[in-house]
């Protein structure tokens, strides 16, 4: 094979050297391009806002507790040994002072009321003689018919005869009162809340027949710490929640004069409302109304808690959200107080409603215009707000 010739070599190097420096020349230009290329803006987030309003809000403090008889009486039987023949109660019925709750026999008590008005009968006949003997005594007595002595043993027995009717009276009372007893009354009006009275049963004295709630009344005791007592004032009213969901309105009748030593909480007697919708034994959650102040509010949509902690997003310049950690209060339908000062929101500020839980601090956003924010026909139902892209 033939050597390439000093002639050929030298062509050749100038076209590769040509074609090298075209290469670096186009390659370089392109990486210049493309540094030169500006970076495509990240997408922000379509979002709406709002500003902190001052308005006049209640002042409340919380509490739990039970719903109770205001009292609760105890309806039993005054007589020992008797049949209980009838009962015209059972849980539930309203009674009226004096109604006839249930009845014992009678007729042993009856039989002892004819004897004992028989006694009362003889004694009083015994009584008319001897004062007819007492009065012939005295008349006698000064003829000299009847001696001092004599006179004397007439008037003690017309004495003795008044003694005795008026035992046989007294006895004869306490035999109708027990007759009367063979009935029993209530006490007071109300309702009956416990029965254990049962036909055919001898009952003993003294066993409970029924238990009464006095004039149905109702109250809520509510356990409040011994720190918020001098909140608590006599006459507060009060907003109740019970178990099954019906609020009922309340007022403060009486503050415990004691606070348990363990728990440091005290009973706070709230009388409920006759006739209500609550029932004893219920668990009541309740409010006690201590007034109104003004509070700071916003939206709940613009609280964002992230890590256990509460923030809102202000609308900054060129923008972008500026995060804040907010410290949050009452909450009253969908706003809810947050404090000012040291967090520094103001009602001057405008910060982010609808959106707010997609972003971070330094975000851009776009402020949504009136007529993106105009409710459709047919409003969403979804929770979350609803994000466009730029």
């Amino acid at each position: 094979m033939k050597k390439p010739s000093f002639k050929q070599a030298a062509i050749i190097a100038v076209i590769v050297v040509i074609g090298s420096g075209a290469f670096w020349a186009i390659t370089g230009n392109h990486a210049k391009s493309v540094d030169k290329e500006p970076a495509k803006p990240k997408a922000s987030l379509t979002v709406t806002t709002t500003k902190a309003q001052t308005v006049d809000w209640p002042l409340s403090l919380s509490a739990n507790g039970s719903i109770a008889a205001w009292q609760e009486a105890v309806v039993g039987s005054e007589l020992g040994g008797l049949l209980l023949a009838e009962v015209r109660v059972n849980v539930g019925d309203i009674v009226k002072r004096g109604q006839v709750l249930a009845r014992f026999t009678n007729e042993s008590v009856a039989a002892q009321v004819a004897q004992q008005t028989a006694a009362v009968e003889e004694a009083r006949a015994a009584l008319s003689e001897a004062d007819a003997n007492a009065e012939r005594a005295r008349t006698l007595v000064n003829s000299g018919a009847l001696s001092g002595q004599q006179t004397t043993q007439y008037e003690v027995a017309e004495r003795s005869a008044k003694a005795r009717l008026l035992s046989a009276q007294a006895s004869l009372e306490m035999q109708q009162i027990r007759l009367r007893q063979t009935q029993v009354t209530a006490p007071d009006d109300g309702v009956i809340s416990s029965r254990t009275a049962t036909v055919g049963a001898v009952a003993s004295q003294g066993q409970e027949l029924f238990k009464l709630i006095r004039q149905n009344r109702l109250e809520w005791r509510a356990e409040v710490n011994a720190t918020d007592l001098l909140q608590i004032k006599v006459g507060q009213a009060v907003k109740l929640r019970v178990t099954n969901g019906v609020m009922v309105d309340g007022k403060v009748r009486m503050i415990a004069p004691t606070v348990d030593p363990l728990t440091r909480n005290a009973l706070v007697y709230v009388d409920l409302p006759v006739p209500g919708n609550a029932h004893a034994g219920m668990f009541g959650t309740g409010q006690f109304l201590l007034g109104h102040a003004e509070a700071l509010t916003l939206p709940q949509s613009s609280v964002v808690m992230r890590d256990g902690f509460s923030y809102v997003y202000q609308l900054g310049k060129d923008d972008k959200v500026i995060q804040t950690k907010v410290t949050l209060g009452r909450r009253v339908g969908e706003r809810i107080e947050v404090a000012s000062g040291a967090d520094g929101i103001t009602p001057a500020m405008i910060l982010i409603e609808k959106g707010a839980g997609f972003l971070a601090d330094g975000d851009t956003v776009r402020v949504a215009s009136p007529a993106e924010t105009k409710p459709t026909t047919k409003p969403a139902t979804a929770s979350g707000a609803s994000l466009a892209l730029k």
